[in-house]
């Protein structure tokens, strides 16, 4: 546990930037509202901030300042709907604010679980309450451009792409391009994501992707955000949803080393049936599930290593084999949804080197998971067609003005 009296250095964004950028508009930002409601300071009282150590808990971060257990309860009891205590991560600061003259009693708690969000914890007349204010926020499009040299995970995130975004975006590349067969080294692509500011300009958190385009060797894919009623969906510029049953590739970077049919075993030596496809990867390469579903079988399985089946509601089945290991918490019943890391690529069981191995069973026959497409999902028209061409025509005309890696404001 540490205390430390000052508080972190606001970074700010350099005014040169904006005024490198053509024709950049200055951001629409929320309304700020009042004024934090915190009290206001005594002369007696300490102000000190505890600094969130690996392994340390809220109750035990109070103790050691010196606050008392009755008081600390029902402060954190106050705090617990707005930000549960389990949720403190290394690195977080919680400021306490105490009387000296009453035993160090608790006046209130203030912490920042992220950037521009702040949960104030006091006591009022009846006991203890927790108010939580955001900064106003800026928001403003960040462009990021490349090209496939290998991984595309990677390759987006030297690009510039934050890498929580990027491997959304790859999950979401996994329902429209088949990464061994159609992502080449060479293929370029641009990507429009946000990031919000605040009004000094310290940044407060990235956005979403609203805009991807891969140039492939064979198509163009270009590929658009839209709110539906069901959540955030991927749409091509017709409005049609990218969103398969399927995804076409379970894992990102992988290179087919074996497809389905007859071939030699590299390790029993004979010609047999080879019921699935063979993926190449690294060791640890995280495996995405294909499609929504429930582990139906996950352990050790002879020659197939380290296993995970999953059960979909269509009645099929996908099996990922020779992983090296299973993603956390994970157990026969776990549901999984759709893109989600059930494992990790490994050579476990009857393999001559790390790679997945991949089978879909339909109807209690195994098939082809290379032609296994089912169709697109939704199709957007009338109203909701006609927003979501509005929406692609401004983010065109935003691209416009940005060049790689530069910032300019949203034009609302």
């Amino acid at each position: 546990m540490l205390f430390r009296a000052a508080h972190p250095a606001r970074w700010l964004l350099p005014a040169m930037l904006f005024a490198a950028l053509p024709n950049t508009v200055f951001a629409q930002s929320e309304p700020e509202g009042p004024a934090p409601a915190q009290p206001a300071p005594l002369q007696s009282e300490s102000v000190r901030v505890l600094v969130v150590r690996p392994g340390d808990t809220l109750t035990r971060l109070l103790a050691g300042a010196g606050v008392e257990a009755g008081q600390a309860k029902p402060a954190i009891n106050a705090l617990a709907p707005i930000f549960p205590p389990r949720s403190l991560q290394p690195g977080h600061e919680i400021t306490v604010r105490q009387d000296p003259s009453r035993d160090d009693a608790l006046l209130a708690l203030i912490l920042e679980p992220q950037p521009g969000r702040t949960v104030t914890v006091t006591r009022n007349g009846t006991g203890w309450q927790a108010v939580e204010e955001e900064a106003a926020r800026h928001r403003h499009l960040v462009l990021a451009r490349g090209e496939v040299s290998g991984s595309i995970f990677q390759d987006l995130s030297q690009a510039g792409l934050p890498q929580p975004l990027a491997l959304g975006l790859v999950r979401m590349l996994g329902h429209a391009v088949d990464f061994q067969r159609e992502l080449q080294p060479g293929d370029e692509f641009t990507v429009l994501f946000e990031r919000f500011r605040d009004a000094e300009g310290g940044l407060l958190r990235d956005g979403e992707v609203l805009h991807a385009e891969f140039r492939l060797a064979n198509r163009q894919l270009s590929l658009w955000r839209q709110e539906t009623p069901n959540g955030a969906e991927w749409f091509d510029e017709t409005g049609r949803s990218l969103r398969r049953n399927f995804l076409r590739t379970p894992l990102d970077g992988a290179r087919v080393t074996s497809g389905f049919g007859q071939r030699r075993h590299p390790v029993l030596g004979f010609t047999r049936m080879h019921q699935g496809v063979d993926f190449a990867a690294p060791t640890g390469t995280p495996v995405l599930a294909a499609a929504d579903g429930v582990v139906a079988r996950i352990g050790f399985a002879g020659g197939y290593g380290r296993l995970i089946t999953l059960q979909h509601p269509d009645g099929s089945e996908t099996r990922y084999a020779h992983l090296s290991g299973f993603a956390r918490g994970l157990a026969q019943g776990s549901r999984v949804a759709q893109g989600e890391v059930i494992g990790k690529v490994g050579s476990s069981g009857m393999a001559t080197g790390p790679h997945l191995h991949y089978e879909i069973v339909d109807a209690g026959r195994l098939v082809d998971p290379s032609i296994a497409r089912p169709a697109p999902t939704t199709q957007l028209a009338g109203a909701d067609l006609e927003s979501f061409q509005q929406t692609r025509t401004a983010i065109l005309a935003q691209i416009a003005h940005l060049e790689p890696k530069q910032e300019v404001a949203w034009a609302e």
